[in-house]
């Protein structure tokens, strides 16, 4: 275990300077910034860049962007629309790192949903991660919630998770949680599947939205108005976004590959740049 902290902790370390990195290119991209334009901002030389993004994405980092260009959205958008029902009947069968995961998902009665979490014990940890400082919370029924945030921010991530079960009774666990976080963020593409139960606190709306989003393979991305479609409510695509932005277990339930439908990438809750991370290594696993 002490190995596999130190791991993440160097990824972590890596997936700041990344997202610093995009959001420098965003801001600069008329210019076409070269690397030596973007490693300077990073107050990094040239190669240790180059190298810490490649141990991070597993391709150069030109390449990389190409990934999370409007237009190659666009692309893959209509890739996914003509073949949606074969993506979503592939469910979670990719083969990526990030991707080998069978998800168990249980939604809390109605009157654990008026009672708030009472009588509910969570445990959470907060850790270093592949896409920066992450906070778990589990219960005995299974993962309740994922936070993301800046380093050292991580009292506001648990904020949240405590407005969303406002009577649980929440206890610090680090080495429980450790060994879940473990598993979500499998190191090795050979790694065994797992399966990962999650305990949900929504609405039913909500919960429907979740389900669909966790039939998206990695590799693909839809539109609001698409999952709308495939929970057989058609019109529903503003109702879909709201569900969407409130999903509390991001990366096992992938809300980060919706997308606007024009091809944008649209808003993220764990911020824009984190969204273009977790898709652009996503893409990169799949066609680098």
């Amino acid at each position: 275990m002490r190995k596999l902290s130190a791991d993440y902790e160097q990824l972590s370390e890596d997936y700041y300077r990344v997202e610093k990195a995009i959001q420098y290119l965003e801001a600069n991209y008329r210019h076409q910034p070269s690397l030596e334009d973007v490693a300077n901002h990073l107050h990094v030389s040239e190669y240790h860049f180059q190298r810490i993004f490649k141990h991070w994405a597993g391709i150069s980092p030109k390449r990389f962007l190409q990934y999370i260009t409007k237009e190659y959205a666009k692309n893959l958008m209509e890739e996914g629309r003509d073949l949606l029902e074969v993506a979503y009947s592939a469910g979670l069968s990719g083969s990526g790192r990030l991707h080998d995961l069978f998800v168990t998902c249980e939604a809390v009665t109605p009157g654990e949903y008026k009672r708030a979490g009472e009588g509910v014990t969570i445990h959470f940890g907060v850790h270093p991660s592949p896409f920066g400082e992450c906070t778990l919370a589990i219960t005995e029924r299974g993962i309740c919630g994922i936070a993301f945030g800046a380093q050292g921010d991580w009292k506001n991530s648990l904020g949240e998770l405590k407005t969303r079960w406002k009577a649980a009774e929440f206890k610090e666990d680090a080495p429980r949680t450790q060994e879940i976080l473990s598993e979500i963020f499998a190191l090795s593409p050979g790694q065994e599947i797992l399966t990962l139960p999650l305990y949900l606190r929504g609405t039913n709306f909500q919960i429907k939205v979740w389900e669909a989003l966790l039939r998206i393979p990695p590799g693909y991305v839809v539109s609001y108005e698409d999952v709308a479609i495939q929970i057989g409510m058609p019109g529903s695509a503003r109702a879909v976004s709201g569900a969407v932005a409130r999903n509390p277990v991001p990366v096992i339930i992938p809300c980060h590959r919706v997308i606007r439908k024009m091809g944008a990438f649209g808003g993220y809750r764990w911020g824009p740049a984190r969204k273009k991370a977790l898709l652009g290594r996503e893409f990169a696993a799949l066609n680098g």
